[in-house]
């Protein structure tokens, strides 16, 4: 089954989550090891996030700047196929982001991806290089999610980009996308945010993942502006519980939420990050009971590689 017909079926809410690849020179035993305690709460799905280049500068003796550009955590494509092979009863959805990626070397992954088997993916644009101000596509790449899945659905309908193939395969991909209960930054108003959603569902995106948020009421009026816009596919809510003291600053920085006052009082009782990390489990655990009674299809977590937190959730939880 596909993720989408799972949401759809599924007879109690889903618990799913998302796994960050190992850091270039790192073992796969390391994402084993957060899946291995997390299949205790069956999920149908897990995501695997693509990390695009990143642009670094080595400091020679001499004192001058040498700029390179690096791959910090590369494999999703080898990743997805050894968790699918592995762990037989799990969905893997990799995401398909557009930068970093010419058209032609997006068909390339997505033709290894169906040689795999795999049907499921998360398209997304994804995030500006942290030198450049706004994102900048790759010279014959995408520049946004919209026109990366109608490249998706015409492969869906077996068309390639060489225009001269004949007698092509049709793949058959499924595919979700981010959604944002307190609107994407680059976004002019929420009402733009949803015209632009709409238009992805109307594009062939079967479900929505949202951003991650402290605040369920963000969520459950999000979902309502979305079905008022005629975005009626099941929207997944995504949790990251707090881990660290710094995430009450880098947080809403980095992904454009708010931080409830409650929250935010308890965070700054705790002397240290593991007492940070109870205070995370305890708010995350309340936000997906609350979840959990509103029939929510899946709940969906933010691993960032540990599993540790997002068990005890999960545990109090499923």
């Amino acid at each position: 089954m596909k993720v989408v017909e799972h949401l759809k079926s599924a007879d109690k809410t889903l618990f799913s989550f998302e796994i960050l690849p190992p850091l270039k020179g790192k073992d796969i035993n390391l994402i084993y090891e957060v899946i291995d305690p997390l299949m205790e709460f069956e999920p149908k799905y897990l995501n695997i996030t693509y990390h695009r280049e990143e642009v670094v500068y080595k400091r020679h003796k001499s004192g001058l700047l040498e700029k390179k550009t690096v791959h910090k955590r590369p494999g999703t494509v080898a990743i997805a196929a050894a968790i699918k092979y592995k762990y037989q009863n799990v969905n893997v959805v990799p995401h398909i982001i557009c930068g970093g990626f010419t058209r032609e070397e997006t068909e390339n992954a997505l033709i290894d991806l169906h040689f795999l088997g795999i049907r499921n993916l998360l398209v997304l644009r994804g995030d500006p290089l942290a030198a450049d101000r706004a994102f900048i596509p790759e010279p014959g790449g995408h520049a946004n999610a919209l026109d990366l899945i109608h490249q998706i659905q015409c492969l869906n309908k077996g068309l390639y980009l060489d225009e001269e193939l004949q007698n092509t395969t049709k793949m058959d991909f499924s595919m979700g996308i981010a959604g944002y209960p307190e609107k994407h930054i680059e976004a002019a108003n929420m009402e733009t945010d949803l015209f632009y959603l709409k238009k992805k569902i109307e594009a062939g995106a079967d479900y929505i993942v949202t951003q991650l948020f402290y605040d369920n009421k963000k969520y459950f009026n999000f979902v309502d502006m979305c079905r008022k816009s005629g975005i009626n596919v099941p929207i997944v809510p995504g949790l990251k519980p707090i881990a660290i003291l710094k995430h009450m600053n880098t947080l809403p920085s980095t992904f454009n939420i708010d931080i409830p006052e409650d929250l935010a009082k308890e965070v700054r009782k705790c002397k240290t990050d593991a007492e940070v990390r109870e205070v995370g489990v305890e708010w995350a655990i309340m936000q997906a009971k609350e979840l959990i009674e509103h029939k929510v299809p899946a709940v969906h977590f933010y691993t960032m590689g540990k599993a540790e937190n997002v068990y005890k959730i999960a545990k109090a939880v499923f």
